[in-house]
């Protein structure tokens, strides 16, 4: 699995709060610490990408 960041981030921090092994904040927007997101952070990341109040986190 992969995340991507859109321009909608709004850097509230959520993501990093959940998930702070793969998500962290830039200066514009959430950054992705790891792409692939290892196995045994996927629900944590899927969390994560659920709980984004602007829909930001991208998973494929």
């Amino acid at each position: 699995m992969k995340a991507t960041i859109t321009d909608d981030c709004t850097l509230c921090g959520l993501c990093e709060d959940t998930c702070p092994e793969v998500f962290t904040m830039g200066d514009e927007k959430a950054q992705v610490k790891v792409n692939p997101i290892p196995p045994e952070l996927e629900d944590k990341a899927k969390e994560a990408a659920e709980q984004c109040p602007v829909q930001a986190i991208v998973l494929e």
